[in-house]
């Protein structure tokens, strides 16, 4: 018998959340675990572009033959365009369709793993769960940089810093693009620079996961950090999601892409990132990528996505302010003031498991386990009954 020999796999925690919250049958849960991002009305909308556009799509098509190893190449232009601009040479720049930013990744590490079979690779303290899995699936070794400071809620940059720039050209960065996950707190565009110049001075490879562009301050401001390294550092490589500034979750639209120091070099990743789609996954989805596509290059689908973009990132910033001025009102401190400074869908509040279990107990709120909620799963008008939840749990 083969599968005697197995071990029974680790559930997902997140996951393992979610049929919890499920199960539940009190009417007043509140589920801020599962990071989707949910409108006033506690749903996970399609958004009104991304409808038009799929009609559209639907409409034109013609037939479901495959579209290639190295998948939907306008989607892929498209996304390079949006992510870079005009940061380098469109002719140092390729990519792939990959099946969301998990299958993007997942190309990433293995393109690194070929070029640097010795390579340790960099994740920050802490980072989204899945990735230090994912880099030792390949086989890359794996240490961490200094990020979060969960006493004051802010970035550790002295220290991260310091971290980076005792490496060398055999390690490998993984930074957050954008509203970093777990914690909500991110670079200044100061800190990336700096960032920039370290990477340039040691010879450090980076890989920017940028998941949630938009999702922070704006398009543009979001895209500083990979924009600023594209331009300083001979090579890059950034994974693309579109499931959250999209809402594509279930449709797996991303982009894996590689930038080299020239076209040969570029060309030479291109290559190795299309055998390894081959011997993955053999070809990405379509119907999610085309969707993005469509609406990145028609002006009016583009605009009118920018727009419910922002509502969706203002929505989230306001729930901010409320959340930490509910507390504040109510504690008279500052201790939770940084959940306003943060951006992105997540924060990283600091409590205990204890507390966490607490308040799934006491009060039917669901978060991860190292107290990380989804912002956009806050009930707008019972902000303040979160507040005094939080509190009772500190107490």
């Amino acid at each position: 018998m083969m599968f005697e020999t197995l071990k029974k796999a680790p559930a997902d925690k997140i996951f393992a959340l979610v049929a919890e919250f499920k199960a539940d049958d009190r009417a007043d849960k509140v589920d801020l675990g599962i990071g989707v991002y949910k409108d006033p009305h506690g749903s996970t909308p399609i958004m009104s572009a991304v409808k038009k556009a799929e009609h559209s799509v639907i409409g034109a098509a013609a037939t479901k033959t495959y579209v290639g190893v190295t998948g939907n190449r306008g989607f892929c232009d498209a996304v390079s365009d949006l992510v870079f601009a005009d940061s380098v040479p469109s002719d140092r720049i390729a990519a792939v369709q990959a099946p969301g930013g998990t299958g993007s990744l997942w190309v990433l590490f293995q393109l690194l793993k070929r070029a640097k079979p010795n390579a340790t690779i960099y994740l920050s303290d802490p980072t989204w769960p899945n990735h230090k899995p994912m880099c030792e699936a390949v086989g890359l070794k794996v240490e961490t940089y200094p990020y979060f400071d969960a006493e004051t809620g802010t970035v550790k940059f002295d220290e991260m810093l310091a971290c980076l720039d005792g490496l060398g050209p055999d390690d490998a960065v993984l930074l957050h693009g954008c509203c970093h996950n777990p914690t909500g707190a991110n670079l200044t565009p100061e800190q990336w620079d700096k960032v920039a110049a370290s990477l340039k001075k040691t010879g450090a490879f980076a890989i920017v996961d940028l998941a949630y562009l938009g999702f922070g301050d704006g398009i543009t401001e979001d895209a500083y950090g990979a924009r600023k390294l594209a331009s300083e550092v001979p090579e890059l490589m950034l994974a693309f999601s579109a499931s959250k500034n999209f809402g594509l979750y279930r449709e797996r639209a991303g982009a894996a892409i590689a930038i080299g120091k020239d076209a040969d070099a570029t060309a030479i990743a291109l290559s190795n990132m299309g055998n390894i789609v081959r011997t993955s996954y053999s070809q990405p989805p379509d119907h999610g990528a085309e969707i993005v596509r469509l609406i990145l290059t028609e002006p009016t689908l583009r605009a009118e996505w920018e727009t419910e973009l922002k509502e969706m990132r203002e929505r989230m910033a306001r729930l901010r302010q409320k959340l930490a001025d509910a507390i504040r009102e109510r504690s008279n401190a500052s201790d939770f003031d940084f959940v306003a400074e943060h951006r992105g869908m997540f924060s990283l509040l600091g409590l205990t498991p204890e507390q966490v279990d607490h308040l799934k107990v006491k009060n039917a709120l669901y978060m991860i386990g190292d107290s990380r909620i989804n912002i956009a799963g806050i009930p707008e008008d019972r902000v303040g009954e979160l507040a005094d939840a939080i509190l009772s749990a500190v107490r």
